[in-house]
């Protein structure tokens, strides 16, 4: 697909000689297409969660490995060993469908963590409320990650000081609750937690990479995945640091199907290796990553 989506563009792939150069195939593609860059049989197929009457994305994975290795070598660049954390998930809108690829890194953190407090929660929130406040209260290090939704839901059953756990939110109000701007969502899960910042990942069905936030609405890219800025007027243009535009991913963990991804959220660069995400373009559906809507 990738092959003739560059020849529809009369790209001569000889000739592309710097990044900029390179075509950018828009993420719609994983909608519709069965974007694949190998022969060999596939192991994984991950979709996109979406609402209602969407048309999902499917991402076929023909090497199971590059994601295991990209997502434990980006945590670990991030947040260290994951046996140093007690890591609790509440994911209860993935967890009650198959193919996510959220669920299936969460998992394989939880299992390497080695603890038998870590885990998943569903809807039981009395008892993740019970387990978060004693964890804490007893000086342990806990990862508590959630869809966005669910975090508002604990916080609303139970208010919480907690002082040595990390809220980190994965995006996604799943048609639950109106979307609000990052900046109201991490106030009111600050106040909720008791915390000083919420960390957030981003991440999404058709890369095998994450960015992380550690709270002030900055990621920061592995080294092997790397965020260019395109003119909204002119995708094969680019923007200079600190300009909005339309965010590029290369992602070298996704060898399985296409490392070079249009998508349709919105964002810049400030740093190295460092972005903000500020919205979604006009009309592009809504979907469960970390986005806030503009």
């Amino acid at each position: 697909m990738y092959r003739q989506f560059c020849d529809l563009l009369k790209v001569d792939v000889q000739h592309v000689k710097s990044v900029p150069q390179i075509p950018f195939l828009p993420i719609s593609f994983f909608k519709t297409h069965d974007i694949l860059s190998s022969q060999d049989p596939v192991k994984e197929i991950f979709t996109s969660s979406g609402t209602t009457g969407q048309t999902t994305s499917k991402h076929l994975v023909t090497d199971i490995s590059y994601y295991e290795s990209s997502f434990r070598q980006a945590f670990s660049q991030f947040y260290g060993n994951a046996e140093d954390f007690v890591i609790l998930a509440l994911l209860p809108s993935y967890l009650q469908r198959d193919g996510s690829s959220l669920i299936y890194m969460v998992n394989d953190l939880i299992v390497a963590s080695n603890n038998d407090d870590s885990g998943f929660y569903l809807n039981d929130y009395a008892t993740l409320a019970e387990k978060l406040t004693r964890l804490d209260a007893d000086g342990k290090n806990v990862l508590l990650i959630g869809v966005t939704y669910a975090l508002l839901d604990l916080i609303e059953m139970q208010q919480f000081e907690l002082t040595n756990t990390i809220v980190m939110e994965t995006g996604g109000m799943k048609g639950r609750r109106k979307e609000i701007i990052r900046e109201e969502l991490h106030d009111q899960l600050c106040k909720g937690f008791g915390v000083t910042a919420i960390h957030s990942e981003y991440g999404m069905t058709e890369l095998l990479s994450q960015a992380y936030s550690y709270g002030d609405g900055v990621f920061n890219s592995p080294s092997w995945m790397q965020i260019l800025i395109r003119d909204t007027e002119d995708p094969q243009s680019y923007l200079e640091d600190g300009k909005t535009g339309g965010i590029n991913v290369i992602d070298l963990a996704n060898i399985n199907s296409c490392s070079f991804i249009a998508t349709q959220d919105l964002g810049k660069i400030v740093g190295e290796n460092a972005f903000e995400v500020l919205g979604r373009f006009d009309n592009s559906d809504i979907r469960g990553c970390n986005l806030m809507v503009m």
